[in-house]
């Protein structure tokens, strides 16, 4: 999977930067240059959504709904404007789908769109508390053309299957790139890439926060590659520093607003 949410809709920590990347013989590639890469290399099952000057989301759909040799999904769907890309699996999906009134045939990707667009709309129930009920190891990316918001979320719950990575970088006009693909995010960022840190997600207003401990900063860590050149800086919660102000519970504690 792949999305891109262009240079002004993001902006990354500046800790994602790595400098090594201008010193760099190779050069960090623009959204269309990772596009084309992204494609070529599903060419028989890849295709992209552009919206214009704001993202682009790219899915390669599996020969079946579950990956060989893996335990999780690759889902992408799409209701009323609003769109995720799912990756991973829930364990407790039929319970949500019935708590929140949904079909007990739906998959993932369309419980996130509905319970998203339930906070967003009409839920006075803080994100991170919604978030912390999601059981199993999953990343998803959800882009809301309705608002021009973005979330991106990556989490793995305690002792879930860890084979599900995704990882962030910085593309060479500044645009935010999200990936599960790692070789794709070396050859697009160069150095100013990272793991998307467990248990955290990214809202377009509010930053990296963490849903799992929403009362502590975010820190960023100095990461060095095996060449000895700075790399984008992995982010873990500062157990030692609270945030500024308590996570909100009115009704524009949603992930529209909040994050």
């Amino acid at each position: 999977m792949l999305a891109v949410f262009k240079n002004g809709m993001v902006n990354p920590p500046k800790e994602l930067h790595s400098p090594a990347s201008l010193q760099s013989s190779g050069r960090s590639k623009t959204p269309e240059e990772i596009l084309k890469d992204f494609l070529a290399s599903n060419s028989n099952n890849g295709f992209s959504l552009g919206f214009v000057d704001k993202a682009i989301l790219a899915y390669a759909s599996p020969q079946s709904s579950i990956m060989p040799h893996q335990s999780y999904y690759r889902l992408f769907c799409g209701v009323d404007d609003v769109y995720c890309i799912f990756m991973g699996h829930l364990n407790n999906l039929c319970n949500l789908n019935k708590q929140y009134g949904l079909s007990k045939g739906g998959n993932e990707a369309l419980f996130v769109i509905e319970a998203y667009r339930t906070l967003r709309d009409r839920s006075p129930m803080p994100a991170h508390q919604v978030l912390k009920e999601l059981e199993g190891s999953f990343g998803f990316v959800i882009y809301d053309h309705n608002i021009r918001s973005e979330n991106l979320c990556s989490h793995f719950l305690q002792g879930a299957d860890k084979a599900l990575n995704l990882f962030w970088g910085v593309a060479a006009d500044g645009s935010v790139m999200i990936s599960d693909n790692v070789d794709l995010i070396k050859a697009s960022c160069i150095k100013s890439f990272a793991p998307f840190p467990a248990g955290c997600m990214y809202h377009s207003d509010r930053g990296l926060i963490s849903f799992e401990h929403p009362m502590h900063k975010m820190k960023a860590m100095p990461r060095i590659d095996s060449e000895g050149a700075m790399c984008g800086a992995y982010f873990a919660v500062d157990a030692y520093s609270k945030a500024n102000s308590m996570p909100r519970v009115g009704s524009a504690a949603n992930w529209a607003t909040w994050g």
